[in-house]
Order: C-alpha cells, then sequence, then structure tokens
C-alpha cells in the first residue's frame, strides 16, 4: 500500500506546490479571508470532496466519505500582516521558490500545510482510503487573533465531532504531543483626574502602575529560573487614559501574555495576578477581544486556555507511529509547541488531538518566512498514510 500512496503523491506534486504557490498569493489577513475561502472552496470541488461547507463564521470544510471513523485535519489560512514589504528578499505575496523552498506570508503558518491536507483528501479518497471512514479537511479564520473560536463554531454550526483531530501547524514535520496553555490578562491601575498644574489633587494611575510593572518583571524572571519546563509571563502593551495631555491620567492599563506549563491552572494565574497588584489601586481579569469575521459575524474570545498533551501510548499516537514509519522509513521525532493553536478547541471537548505540519514554526510571522518545498509534499504523504492507519 505505501509503494500505492507515494506513487499517488508524486504524481499530484507539482499541482500540489502549484496550489501552495497560489494560496500564498492570496492576502489574507485575519478579519479578510474571503477571497482565500472561495478558492478553497472551488479547489476542493474540483478534487472530487462530497461535501464542502462554509459557516457563519466564514471557516470552510470539506467532507469525503461518511463512514464510522471521523478523522479531521485542521489549518488556519489567516495570516498577520506584512508591514515591511521592503525588507523581504521576494514577494511576500509572490510565491516564489527559490533553492527548493517557497517564500511568502504564509508558507510556514500555515498555508502550505493547508495545501498539503487537501491533497492529502483528495488522494485518499482516489485510493479507496475513505471507506468506513469520514474525512474532514478544514481551512479556519481569524485564528492568529481568537485562536479555537473557529473549531468551536464550525463544530456547533455543522454538528462536527472528530474521533481524531491533526491540527497542521508548522513543525518541522515532527509529532507534536501537546502545547503551552495561555492566559492574556489585562490589568489596570485607578486614579484620580486632576489638571496638571495640580498633580497633588490627583492619583495618578501610571505612577500607580510602575510598582505593577516591577512586580510583573520579577514574576517574568522568576518563571525563567524554573526547573523544567516553564511559563512564561510578557508585558506586551501599554496605555493611560487622561482628561487631556494637560491633566492627571485617571486609567492606565496593561496587558499580559501568560503562557502555561502542564500543572498549572486558573489558580495559579489567580494567585499570581492577586500578588502583583496587592496593596495597589488595581485590578486584573482575563483580557476579552471583540473581533469581527469577514462574513460579518461578531467573535468575542475568551483568551484563555489550559496546556495539553497527548499520551503516548494512546490509539492516535500509534496510528502516528506507524503511519512516519511507513512513510519515512524511520521513527518519528518528537516536539512541543511553545505556543496555543486551534487545538485549545478540541483538547478541551476530550478530542485526541496530535500536531504534525511541514515548515519551521520559528520562521512564522517573520521577514522572509519560507518552507523547504519537500516538507509540504512529505507532510501530505504523512497526513494520506495518517487516514489509511487510522480506523
Amino acid at each position: 500500500m505505501m509503494d500505492t500512496i507515494k506513487s499517488a503523491i508524486i504524481e499530484i506534486k507539482s499541482e500540489l506546490i502549484e496550489f501552495a504557490q497560489e494560496l500564498i498569493k492570496i492576502k489574507s489577513y485575519s478579519g479578510d479571508e474571503k477571497e482565500i475561502i472561495k478558492y478553497i472552496n472551488e479547489k476542493m470541488i474540483q478534487l472530487d470532496y462530497d461535501e464542502v461547507i462554509i459557516d457563519a463564521m466564514g471557516n470552510i470544510v470539506g467532507r469525503i466519505g461518511n463512514g464510522k471513523t471521523i478523522i479531521m485535519f485542521d489549518s488556519h489560512i489567516d495570516t498577520v500582516e506584512v508591514n515591511d514589504v521592503s525588507e523581504w528578499t521576494h514577494d511576500p505575496f509572490g510565491g516564489h521558490i527559490e533553492s527548493g523552498r517557497l517564500h511568502g506570508r504564509g508558507s510556514v503558518d500555515m498555508k502550505s500545510a493547508a495545501a498539503a491536507s487537501i491533497y492529502a483528501g483528495a488522494v485518499a479518497k482516489k485510493m479507496g482510503l475513505h471507506m468506513d471512514k469520514t474525512i474532514y479537511v478544514s481551512c479556519t479564520v481569524l485564528e492568529e487573533d481568537c485562536d479555537g473560536e473557529n473549531l468551536k463554531h464550525l463544530f456547533n454550526e455543522c454538528r462536527i465531532h472528530p474521533d481524531y483531530m491533526i491540527i497542521c501547524e508548522p513543525s518541522g514535520n515532527k509529532l507534536v504531543t501537546g502545547h503551552k496553555g495561555k492566559a492574556q490578562v489585562a490589568i489596570k491601575t485607578h486614579g484620580i483626574s486632576a489638571h496638571g498644574s495640580a498633580p497633588e489633587k490627583g492619583l495618578n494611575a501610571i505612577y500607580e502602575m510602575s510598582q505593577i510593572i516591577q512586580r510583573i518583571e520579577k514574576t517574568s524572571e522568576s518563571l525563567m529560573k524554573a526547573e523544567g519546563k516553564n511559563g512564561t509571563l510578557v508585558a506586551s502593551k501599554i496605555s493611560s487614559v487622561s482628561a487631556s495631555l494637560n491633566a492627571v491620567p485617571f486609567e492606565c492599563e496593561i496587558y499580559l501574555d501568560r503562557r502555561l506549563v502542564l500543572g498549572e491552572t486558573k489558580k495559579t494565574v489567580t494567585k499570581e495576578m492577586d500578588a502583583i497588584i496587592e496593596g495597589k489601586k488595581a485590578s486584573w481579569e482575563i483580557g476579552i477581544l471583540n473581533r469581527k469575521s469577514w462574513t460579518g459575524m461578531d467573535v468575542i474570545y475568551h483568551p484563555f486556555h489550559l496546556p495539553w498533551q497527548i499520551d503516548l501510548d494512546h490509539v492516535l499516537s500509534k496510528a502516528c507511529f506507524k503511519a512516519f514509519k511507513a512513510a519515512f522509513g524511520s521513527d518519528p521525532e518528537f516536539d512541543y509547541w511553545d505556543f496555543s493553536t486551534n487545538a485549545v478547541t478540541t483538547t478541551a471537548m476530550g478530542i485526541p488531538t496530535i500536531g504534525f505540519g511541514p515548515g519551521e514554526y520559528k520562521l512564522a510571522h517573520m521577514v522572509n518566512e519560507n518552507c523547504e518545498v519537500n516538507q509540504i509534499v512529505d507532510a501530505c504523504q504523512f497526513y494520506t498514510t495518517m487516514i489509511d492507519k487510522l480506523g
């Protein structure tokens, strides 16, 4: 069977890479994915998917087969913006290939994986690997700002509940067994407004924040020095509010990004934040985000997610080991993502989840983002083999 899969992948190789190039050529910043979703819709229909659905949020999912075992592959197709075009060696939306590498925004995060998974579904159907299985391939939106909200909506609207989920985020084609959790926290200090010529009559919210910032820095240093896998804390944004530039600010807000390791919970974050603001005129909360999808849907995001890790003895893990060995003739290498992904939804729902995708994730969001072409082809082969081995 493996020789047949490899032959099938070789047959579609050039078409697969061309598709990845075309995806990169379509600018698809978060909240502006309409054009690329419509293009993927056309491609899935062309590749003979049994059903293709675009949900109310603007995510797209293609289905192949209608069997008992439900396998799903997910890639987000929104990207961060390009603000420094002059610094790029190649046009970030040109889809250029040079020295065996595909260049452009989204080549790593994560249009190469989207192309590989879409074609894997098509190859599996052509080979009859979908018998007694249902294969879903989703391309989701707004992930960069609201990871997991897309799948949460897709599952609810389309009544999908996979038995197994493969998150196709970049991993250099290593198997990823989990990732850190996160809490995005907003701390506000509360002051008293007064005219700038009479500061003694007010309470400066910025000064009130200054000691809190020192505590945040000390907490960050302490986390970094912890033994084993460690959480992180970063102050990522600060702002203040005053009646005018001639007034004492009555509010100051700082936004924190806290990454969680296994064993850390909401109680961990609560204890930490309470200590940081202790004795100050301040409050904290999970920093809720409000976004709008390309379809016009309002999306409310609560950025708190626990870390997760799949057991290596799980049936999904074992199937991945077999698929990797069959596809590449060697045992897999493993990784653990520092960042969070759409897996925050599937793992919270108890759906067995594992990660695997082409591209070095350290190149994501970077100037001159690029992905090795052979990794895209290999990922397609692995996804196809996974479909064969599961169920």
